[in-house]
């Protein structure tokens, strides 16, 4: 196990660039009542610095989303009586994944059966980086045993990034959530180890590894303990992987500066006071303490 303390440099931003150079963010997500989730990690993509944001979104939450932020597009897909995506929405998303740079699938999301087989063409089907989160999370713990040797080779052959919170690592797993809290390093390890994937094991000391290194995050504060902060996580760390970061380290960069604008949030605000859409707000003072460690001294 390779311990990594140091952390890696920014993405480079040439002057001649266009959206097209920063990526192509796709996050699949949200569902009634909770269209919140999935804007969330829209603005954290945005903070993160993908050059185009599009949320794939059901048809009936698109006002609300939409209304949140102009800055990101909107994807409307069909959906269920019960205002989850519908299953006749597979074959578009899966031309929209192929055109993206990365995605994310899980926030606000919902477990209904017709996200199961959306989430496998994902894993069997897509090669563009990947970071799963929220409810895909508890899908993918449903599918895990079930998935084709084709499903986790074409899952192996590419980035992939999964985000639990100990609750969510416990159906992951099978261990209790005091087994996974003792032991957080070794159990992160072997899971990212078996998968081959990359695992951030959320919560204090966020844990990041890929089953060789492994990394501790030194940011954040208890104020980041309430809804939604995840899913701008989600959309920073998706962001950076649309930029061309590996999955380890575009895990581990999006932890920090995500962590950081919550104690620059924390510092204005206090703990008790801050909630998720702070965390967007602060990223540009986040970006300005990391860019500047990363200026060469002149």
């Amino acid at each position: 196990m390779q311990r990594i303390n140091q952390l890696p440099a920014v993405p480079v931003r040439p002057d001649d660039s266009h959206k097209g150079t920063f990526g192509l963010v796709l996050i699949v997500g949200g569902s009634r009542g909770m269209s919140g989730a999935v804007a969330l990690a829209g603005l954290g993509a945005l903070r993160g610095g993908a050059g185009l944001v599009t949320l794939a979104i059901p048809d009936g939450i698109l006002e609300s989303v939409a209304a949140i932020e102009p800055s990101y597009l909107t994807l409307p897909l069909p959906e269920t009586a019960a205002g989850t995506l519908d299953g006749s929405a597979q074959p578009i998303l899966k031309t929209a994944v192929t055109n993206c740079s990365a995605f994310a699938v899980g926030p606000g999301w919902g477990t209904a059966c017709e996200l199961q087989s959306i989430l496998t063409m994902f894993i069997s089907d897509i090669s563009q980086p990947m970071v799963i989160d929220a409810d895909a999370l508890n899908i993918f713990a449903m599918l895990k045993d079930d998935l084709s040797s084709e499903s986790i080779s074409a899952l192996k052959a590419r980035d992939c990034i999964l985000t639990p919170h100990p609750g969510e690592f416990a159906r992951l797993t099978g261990l209790s959530i005091p087994e996974i809290q003792a032991n957080r390093e070794e159990v992160a390890y072997q899971f990212a180890q078996q998968w081959n994937i990359v695992l951030v094991l959320k919560g204090q000391g966020t844990v990041i590894t890929d089953g060789a290194r492994i990394a501790i995050n030194q940011t954040g504060n208890n104020g980041m303990a309430t809804g939604g902060t995840g899913d701008v996580l989600t959309g920073l760390m998706t962001a950076l992987l649309a930029q061309g970061m590996t999955g380890f380290e575009a895990a581990q960069l999006a932890t920090h500066l995500h962590g950081l604008a919550g104690d620059f949030a924390a510092k204005e605000l206090t703990q008790p006071a801050m909630y998720a859409s702070d965390l967007p707000r602060y990223l540009p003072q986040a970006w300005a303490t990391s860019l500047q460690k990363n200026t060469p001294a002149s």
